[in-house]
């Protein structure tokens, strides 16, 4: 095998989203088959270290070119300027790319849903002419495609249809692809006529556990959540999704069960009392939400369900750190102090939070979308469902499923929270499952097959 020096590229990097962390695990894994890796991103972490504009995906104009060219979005008065902007910006991203290229000597990249989602379709031009005239060996992944998002695709004018087929993906067919799901390989053959290798999510089944230590003891005292409080987290970024009203669904379900609750001993030994509460924690950003409203819905919707949430992104970020004169713990010491995980998504390329519920052996109430009916669910995990269709509140613009399976996934939420024995058996049998199909040495094997 040929060792190379790589970049792998993304709008944003070392952030808490999903793909800032399955670069990471790439990373990794490269490096342990003996490569140079290096990382590229507009953003670094997830607090607004934004070190290359012209990368980004959340600039404001960015968003404008997004907006035009998927969801014909009046962002520019016409054709003729939005394509006077996008090839000018596409120029400023080519430029960063090829002196980072440069400087790390690079022979092969890794553009990581540049070229599929392409929540910034000038950085998927500039992507590709580097490529092109460095002749670049080239990886591509993709996370998530433009095709898939909700609410379908409306071009906003003839060229951006061109611009998509030329390079959203590029049809060369030198290029490697690689995708998470099975669904993404078979859209992307059909629409593309582009064959591609599926590698799922992964986690590092081996890596030290994730416990309570002596810097993120007092995470819960930092929030204001007593001991007496059940900890349900949602690890996810805050975005329409994510489905997380369902989660505080499930709150307002187990709060209606409380008298029935009371007296009885927690999995861990605590009494449920009075002062109990199942409190709902937000550990993401909702810094990609598309209509700038989502969170504001849900903090509405919590107080309306009487269900105590807490917005805990700017305590969390990638790694452990202080900022703003207080403690900044990474996502893993948020699992570390989670009762139960909700991971209510109707839509998700894969399920990164999900493999990191089985790890963190934490048990989870989950919605099973699309990809995890077909590429999840069949190995057997064990989990609360909210089952796999739902309907939307049109006057409050969320999402929600019938009664009956909100009450059953609740009922099983109890068991897990009270019946040791069952929570015990139920998270080792998930973390096996996990280890044995989606580990770092899953990815190496599958990366070797891949990269010749």
């Amino acid at each position: 095998m040929k060792l190379h020096t790589i970049a792998m590229i993304h709008y944003k990097i070392k952030g808490t989203d999903g793909v800032s962390l399955e670069m990471d695990k790439w990373e990794k894994a490269l490096r342990a088959l003996g490569h140079t890796v290096h990382q590229l991103g507009g953003e670094i972490g997830d607090n607004g270290n934004i070190v290359h504009e012209s990368l980004l995906h959340t600039s404001s104009i960015a968003r404008k070119l997004y907006g035009f060219a998927f969801c014909a979005q009046p962002t520019f008065s016409n054709e003729a300027t939005f394509r006077n902007v996008l090839m000018d910006e596409a120029e400023k991203a080519e430029r960063v790319i090829d002196r980072f290229v440069t400087e790390k000597h690079i022979d092969m990249v890794i553009p990581e849903n540049i070229w599929s989602v392409a929540m910034n379709p000038a950085v998927a031009i500039a992507m590709e002419q580097v490529c092109r005239k460095r002749q670049l060996t080239v990886l591509a992944q993709h996370h998530d495609f433009y095709w898939e998002r909700i609410g379908g695709v409306h071009f906003g004018c003839r060229f951006m249809e061109e611009i998509a087929e030329m390079y959203i993906p590029p049809r060369d067919k030198a290029y490697g692809h690689v995708v998470i799901n099975h669904q993404g390989q078979a859209t992307l053959l059909e629409k593309t006529g582009l064959q591609s290798t599926i590698i799922p999510n992964v986690f590092d089944f081996d890596g030290a556990p994730w416990v309570r230590d002596a810097f993120n003891m007092d995470f819960r005292k930092t929030l204001g959540i007593s001991d007496d409080e059940v900890l349900l987290l949602q690890a996810t970024r805050i975005v329409e999704r994510k489905g997380i009203e369902l989660a505080i669904d499930l709150a307002a379900h187990l709060e209606a069960h409380r008298t029935s609750l009371l007296g009885k001993k927690l999995y861990d030994g605590r009494i449920f009392t009075e002062k109990s509460t199942f409190t709902l924690v937000l550990a993401g950003y909702d810094g990609d939400d598309g209509t700038g409203t989502y969170l504001a819905r849900l903090e509405t919707y919590a107080k309306e369900k009487g269900v105590r949430l807490i917005c805990a992104h700017r305590y969390i970020s990638h790694d452990r750190g202080h900022a703003d004169g207080h403690k900044v713990y990474s996502l893993w010491d948020t699992y570390a102090h989670a009762d139960l995980i909700t991971y209510p998504s109707y839509w998700e390329g894969w399920g990164n939070q999900f493999l990191e519920g089985l790890f963190a052996r934490v048990p989870m109430a989950v919605f099973e979308y699309p990809v995890f009916c077909t590429d999840i669910r069949p190995f057997g995990f064990d989990y609360a469902s909210f089952g796999s269709s739902f309907q939307r509140d049109e006057t409050r613009q969320l999402i929600h499923i019938n009664e009956k399976a909100m009450e059953t996934a609740c009922e099983k939420c109890i068991s897990y929270l009270f019946d040791k024995e069952k929570r015990t058996t139920s998270v080792n049998t998930n973390f096996n499952i996990g280890s044995r199909h989606f580990s770092m040495q899953n990815l190496e094997v599958l990366l070797e097959d891949i990269i010749k």
